[in-house]
């Protein structure tokens, strides 16, 4: 039997080691950007940056010092060079896969940071394991935007767990639409016609805006926004504005709103204040062949026929009259129950030519 040589012996006393193989090893060096590490091979065993995370922008040497031990998996027992090369980063994520594939099973809640904003969602990371959360299941409502998740921390559930074809797909969505259904469940169990509730504008259209109630969105809309005229919702509410509003109706989850709020209804003395024969001043609002509208008060037209709007012939009002004009009139007549009011500028006229007489 042949001797061996002092090159055998010392290869055999060091254990082999193969593709694939999770190893434990001490760091004898760090550069900012590898790790060195003797895992007990005839070769040192070499982790590049990109081997050891996902962040190409880290300091090795501020996470990692000499000394330390690391138990990691051998990509290549021999790089070329002699060396072999290792991964810290994949070990990781085979644990974080064995993370996620536990939380897929359980509906366990996971939360973490935002790394990555993509054209199609975002990417977040668990234990080194990528997680993409499809913009569709981002939120409850629609995100045209989705940069102000960058770096932020958020809940979600694995809804999809594929790691052979990398498909690990996280579900915000769900999880604020439990959220808001317990939060609809306890407001509609306290509200009530009537109240008096403050909320935050969500959205405003041309129609009206939605309120958000707190879980609960409801309508205000363009006739309910004043006691008055609102033309242009968009020009009197913005977005993220607090309001008190008043309950006006609930139909099973629907909520009607209003800001015509009882005690300052213009037409509750409406008997003292637009008393027949009392004389007026208002603003001309709008016309019709027939006469024209003037606002005595926000929520208060009164009609001006064209035949009370002077003792000469007038055709149309807006020969004589223009929108905004203000005008004095006497009122003729006054139904409260239907909310109308009857105007004259020709019983002033009257009025003074009789005076004029008399004198």
């Amino acid at each position: 039997m042949s001797e061996l040589t002092f090159e055998q012996m010392l290869d055999e006393s060091f254990k082999t080691i193969h593709n694939g193989e999770v190893v434990d090893g001490t760091v004898i060096d760090v550069k900012p950007d590898e790790i060195i590490l003797n895992i007990g091979y005839k070769a040192d065993g070499i982790i590049t940056r990109s081997e050891y995370t996902n962040d190409n922008s880290v300091d090795l040497t501020t996470v990692v010092s000499v000394g330390d031990p690391m138990t990691v998996k051998v990509l290549k027992v021999n790089d070329g060079e002699g060396q072999v090369l290792l991964t810290y980063k994949r070990l990781v994520a085979e644990k974080g896969n064995e993370r996620l594939k536990e939380a897929f099973e359980n509906k366990e809640v996971l939360k973490a940071p935002v790394t990555q904003i993509l054209g199609g969602g975002l990417s977040v990371v668990v234990d080194e394991a990528r997680v993409f959360i499809p913009a569709s299941l981002v939120s409850d409502t629609y995100e045209k935007d989705l940069s102000k998740y960058k770096d932020q921390e958020i809940e979600f559930v694995i809804s999809e767990f594929n790691p052979r074809r990398n498909r690990i797909i996280g579900d915000r969505r769900q999880l604020l639409v439990a959220e808001r259904a317990e939060k609809q469940k306890e407001l509609f169990a306290k509200l009530k016609v009537g109240d008096v509730i403050e909320g935050t504008v969500k959205n405003v259209t041309d129609f009206g805006a939605f309120i958000d109630l707190g879980g609960v969105d409801g309508l205000l809309h363009i006739s309910e926004m004043s006691w008055g005229r609102v033309d242009n919702p968009k020009k009197v509410f913005t977005v993220g504005e607090t309001l008190k509003v008043l309950v006006k109706d609930i139909h099973d989850t629907k909520v009607a709103l209003s800001l015509k709020f009882p005690e300052s209804n213009p037409w509750a003395n409406a008997t003292e204040k637009y008393a027949v024969g009392t004389v007026v001043t208002g603003k001309v609002a709008r016309m019709t062949d027939f006469g024209a509208f003037v606002e005595l008060a926000p929520g208060v037209d009164a009609l001006l026929h064209v035949s009370q709007i002077s003792r000469a012939h007038v055709e149309k009002p807006s020969d004589v009259l223009s929108v905004g004009q203000e005008i004095t009139a006497k009122i003729v007549d006054l139904n409260e129950a239907d909310k109308k009011i009857s105007l004259s500028m020709k019983a002033l006229e009257n009025a003074e030519a009789q005076e004029e007489t008399e004198e």
